[in-house]
């Protein structure tokens, strides 16, 4: 059985998993929870290092496939193809107590502070290119990791089964779900090109110094998907006034150019997330979870009011809470979804104002197995508080 290593013990392993590492003395950062134990770590060599020891077999799994990303991106940074850098992985060893240690170097700077974000060409603008070229890494640097790969339709669908399982909680405003659906429903929204995404991105994940963005950490839920899941934590954590700067610099660094949906898409996600917290109180049966995502969902609904995600052009029947609505995603690629002209389709269902308050609450969490799919989940640790959100309904262009 695994034991609790110390700080000490932890440099001491760093030998075995990276012979080049010569310990000299311990640094931060120090961290210790429940899963996993981190210090840092200064080598005879005067090199930074950190440290990391985990006893769950998934998390050790993570590491090692994240490794082998994070090599290819390194070798990406080094012959400057991006400005921002990434943990390099210097090895790795499994204990005969089944537990991993890894090293990885250290990068120095501070966590991004997004709400001080301020318009201009300074951080805000870096964030945009640096997001722009994290989705501009080939996606076949992910699919030999071993990390998932998913495609639209793989996505569409993903969404669609927690919007099922949100919608059977009868927690969810009827408004909020008939303006999801109306957007799960719209066939070119769901007609973009999967690129590499970060699948984890926080204030901790990102690094800054100078004025500048340094690198990205946390990389271990990278895949190949929609890079509206990023953008959505933008959407929902930084200041207003800084998100057209944020866009505008995106936009340039894209070099295929951005589907004309990926602004909506994020704004969907990032109010989507709100129904995953939602989820995750249910399926650990957690009532102040539940209570927080709940005030949350009140207060976008208030926000949103009726205001559909894609206006619809008939009246819709309504479905039961308890049925699943027939979603057919098209794989095939439509070009109006990248121009400037693409007519906006009408969905063929939408959920009423009769759902029923009283349906049985769904005994799974939304998450995403090994290969991308939605899923159960049994951790907790897999899932971040909705700590705070915005919606800029209103405020997009359909036409891009």
């Amino acid at each position: 059985m695994s034991r609790e290593r110390s700080y000490l013990n932890l440099a001491a392993l760093a030998v075995v998993a990276a012979p080049n590492v010569i310990p000299a003395r311990l640094a931060l950062p120090q961290h210790r929870d429940a899963d996993q134990t981190l210090t840092g770590l200064i080598d005879v060599q005067g090199r930074h290092w950190e440290v990391i020891h985990t006893t769950n077999p998934t998390i050790g799994a993570a590491l090692i496939a994240e490794s082998r990303v994070l090599k290819q991106i390194g070798r990406r940074v080094d012959g400057g193809y991006v400005d921002f850098d990434v943990p390099r992985p210097e090895g790795g060893v499994t204990l005969p107590d089944k537990s991993y240690v890894q090293v990885r170097s250290h990068i120095p700077g501070h966590p991004l502070a997004i709400e001080s974000l301020r318009p201009g060409p300074g951080l805000a603008a870096g964030l945009g290119r640096a997001l722009a070229q994290l989705h501009e890494i080939p996606p076949t640097l992910i699919e030999e990791a071993g990390l998932p790969v998913l495609t639209a339709a793989d996505v569409r669908s993903n969404w669609q089964s927690l919007f099922d399982d949100a919608a059977m909680t009868g927690k969810v405003d009827s408004n909020l779900l008939a303006r999801w659906e109306s957007a799960l429903d719209e066939d070119l929204w769901w007609r973009f090109h999967p690129v590499v995404v970060h699948g984890d991105l926080a204030e901790e994940n990102i690094i800054t110094g100078g004025g500048s963005i340094l690198a990205f950490k946390g990389l271990s839920q990278m895949r190949v998907g929609d890079p509206a899941e990023d953008l959505a934590w933008v959407y929902s954590s930084a200041p207003i006034d800084t998100l057209d700067v944020i866009e505008e610099a995106y936009d340039r660094g894209r070099i295929e150019g951005v589907d004309k949906y990926l602004r909506l898409r994020a704004e969907l996600v990032s109010e989507l997330n709100l129904a995953r917290w939602l989820l995750h109180g249910v399926r650990t049966k957690d009532d102040a979870i539940i209570d927080e995502a709940v005030e949350m969902l009140e207060d976008l609904a208030e926000q949103v009011g009726d205001e559909l995600f894609v206006e619809r052009s008939r009246p819709m029947a309504v479905v039961a809470s308890n049925a699943s609505p027939d979603i057919s995603p098209d794989d095939d690629r439509d070009d109006s979804a990248y121009s400037d002209d693409g007519d906006d389709m009408s969905g063929d269902s939408t959920y009423g104002t009769d759902y029923d308050s009283d349906a049985k609450t769904v005994g799974k969490e939304a998450n995403y197995d090994d290969a991308g799919n939605y899923a159960s989940a049994d951790s907790a640790d897999d899932y971040h508080t909705a700590d705070g959100y915005h919606t800029n309904a209103g405020g997009q262009d359909e036409s891009g």
